[in-house]
């Protein structure tokens, strides 16, 4: 597989009193880390762009890469020597990387039957949300996932409430919609792209489009914060980690439109 480049955008709404609602586009790739690069993306060596294993599979800043994720899988079941494991992520930009969330996936037959949302929080933790049906059998578009949350993201949410996962995913594009509710507030995140083999010039042409890449991201994050907070949102300090480094999803609502 060649590494792929997706120009995705993303969307956050938050739902209830107080809303709030932004749109920006941000660079994604998709690895199963076999095959060439472009000369301006490197895996394991300082690049342009460049994509690190110690920052994934694990814990934050000491993972061990697509190992971790086939560890995972194998722990709960599910067989790996007909599967082909992907990530699909924010590359580093020269020096830095900050990804909110990326996605281990599992495909068979090009079709997703088991991922995880590996969700990073500015506060420096990280929880792993493991996601599949009982049979591990296809997740549809229209399959609707659900995992308790259980990692302190955001100052303006509350822990307690849960992730509604719907995963979109298919040979041309991925389209994936993450809704977060509880009793009093909710927040609509989507993420969104179509696939396409990266190049040397789609990189470089990001580069300059969206420069600083993560960092970039991070301070988008601060300053949507802020408005937050100049809206008076109630502000929440670090809250302690989860207990569980990996949670499964709950329950398998199916097929809800």
């Amino acid at each position: 597989m060649k590494l792929e480049h997706i120009q995705a955008k993303t969307l956050h709404a938050r739902r209830g009193g107080l809303k709030n609602r932004f749109t920006y586009g941000v660079d994604f790739v998709l690895t199963d880390f076999a095959g060439e690069t472009p000369r301006v993306f490197s895996r394991n060596r300082f690049n342009l762009w460049s994509l690190w294993d110690h920052l994934h599979g694990g814990q934050r800043g000491n993972g061990r890469g697509v190992k971790w994720f086939e560890e995972e899988l194998e722990r709960r079941g599910f067989r790996t020597d007909s599967a082909r494991l992907v990530l699909l992520t924010q590359p580093s930009f020269l020096w830095f990387n900050f990804n909110p969330v990326s996605f281990w996936i599992a495909l068979v037959d090009g079709k997703p039957r088991a991922f995880v949302a590996e969700v990073n929080s500015t506060f420096g933790q990280r929880h792993n949300y493991f996601c599949a049906h009982e049979d591990f059998r296809p997740i549809d578009r229209n399959d609707t996932l659900v995992a308790d949350k259980l990692m302190h993201v955001s100052p303006f949410q509350k822990i307690a409430g849960r992730y509604r996962f719907n995963f979109g995913f298919n040979d041309a594009e991925f389209d994936i919609r993450i809704l977060f509710e509880n009793d009093d507030q909710g927040v609509l995140a989507t993420l969104s792209g179509k696939r396409a083999v990266a190049t040397d010039w789609s990189l470089l042409k990001s580069a300059f489009r969206r420069p600083f890449g993560g960092a970039r991201v991070l301070a988008l994050i601060h300053w949507q914060a802020a408005l937050l907070y100049l809206k008076r949102a109630p502000f929440l300090k670090k809250q302690p980690e989860p207990s569980e480094f990996v949670s499964a999803n709950t329950n398998h609502l199916g097929q809800n439109k």
